[in-house]
């Protein structure tokens, strides 16, 4: 069983220093680490997932803590897997609702769209992609002359 960590790729940039200036670096530094801190509060936000698969299934799993079975939205549609979530928050004496959205490429030739099933306990999802028999691993015979 092979373990894969996805996560979205990261924003760092790499500039050089400029000429009279030895504090550029630590500008651009700083500024990213407070885009990628802070980011676009009225973008939705964007969770870990771990993919890992077997002989006959692909496994999709994304911790959701906090998150009602009802508020959890799994689609896969054009050769994408899509998960949606919302979560009700508390500030104060206000209510309000965080998103969340993770989309991943899954070509249709690999799974059997009609038997993918997901799972929610205890704040963890788990989405199985059914394999193919085209796509499943076969034993190949070496011969020897």
């Amino acid at each position: 069983m092979n373990l894969i960590r996805y996560t979205h790729p990261s924003l760092r940039r790499h500039a050089p220093v400029a000429f009279g200036n030895p504090w550029g670096g630590l500008e651009n530094e700083i500024d990213r680490l407070f885009t990628v801190a802070l980011g676009d509060f009225s973008a939705d936000r964007r969770f870990a997932v771990d993919i890992y698969e077997d002989k006959d299934n692909t496994y999709v799993r994304a911790e959701l803590p906090g998150v009602d079975r009802e508020a959890i939205n799994v689609e896969h549609a054009d050769n994408r897997l899509t998960i949606r979530a919302t979560r009700k928050t508390m500030q104060g004496d206000t209510e309000g609702t965080l998103s969340f959205s993770r989309t991943l490429s899954v070509p249709d030739n690999l799974v059997q769209a009609d038997k993918i099933t997901a799972a929610y306990d205890n704040g963890m999802l788990t989405v199985t992609l059914p394999k193919r028999e085209e796509a499943k691993p076969r034993k190949v015979e070496v011969k020897v002359n």
